[in-house]
């Protein structure tokens, strides 16, 4: 068989091609020793720091690379920022100890597309490599749960009529009811020019200019 055929029997190579950076020798070794068993894997190259990383990693031209936190110099998170400004077709997988919302924030907003614990299992991990590679967005459970929370606990805009005091809350519901001015006041026990500076605030809060549109938002309300 001549040359010309031998290189058109052969197949392309589709392993997707995997980096590595980080400072510990033995988690590197591992990590190598993962890749390289790993059918769907082809392992690049092994970087101990950032610096190293940002000048070498271009020119292998990895898909996925996996990144630690704790670096000498440069820390995990810079290094991916960096990393994405010249390759931001690159998928970049933390592979870290740290918990940490703020770092697990930080790390996704400067380019990261998913994020790892270091106690994650070996095929986990290879499964997430091939996650990443195919547009997903790994996580362990822990962090999965964190990010979750988060968006859970941020508060919802406030409604307008949620940003009514109980005392100019009183005042619309008596409006409501038909209450003249005096009547509210008398009602309440309070004076008429505290009630119409209360209903001012109200229209402002609520976004109306008269009596009937306070009225008729109140009585629309959920």
């Amino acid at each position: 068989m001549s040359k010309n055929l031998e290189a058109k029997s052969k197949k392309p190579d589709m392993r997707i091609r995997v980096s590595i950076v980080e400072d510990n020798r033995g988690t590197r070794e591992s990590l190598t020793e993962l890749l390289g068993r790993a059918p769907s894997l082809r392992f690049i190259n092994a970087h101990p720091s950032g610096e190293d990383a940002l000048s070498k990693i271009p020119g292998d031209g990895p898909d996925v690379v996996l990144m630690d936190i704790n670096l000498p110099k440069m820390n995990g998170i810079e290094c991916v920022a960096q990393l994405k400004q010249q390759l931001p077709k690159t998928q970049v997988l933390m592979l870290t100890t740290y918990e940490e919302s703020d770092l697990i924030f930080d790390s996704l907003r400067r380019g990261a597309s998913g994020y790892l614990l270091k106690n994650t299992l070996p095929a986990e991990l290879v499964s997430a490599i091939e996650q990443v590679h195919a547009g997903g967005a790994p996580m362990s459970m822990q962090i999965a749960r964190k990010v979750v929370n988060h968006f859970q606990q941020i508060k919802k805009p406030q409604s307008d009529m949620e940003q009514l005091t109980k005392r100019e809350s009183e005042i619309l519901a008596l409006l409501a009811k038909g209450f003249l001015y005096k009547e509210i006041a008398d009602q309440l026990g309070i004076s008429l020019s505290t009630v119409r500076a209360h209903l001012h605030t109200v229209y402002e809060k609520l976004h109306v200019q008269s009596r009937t549109e306070a009225v008729v938002k109140y009585l629309e309300r959920p």
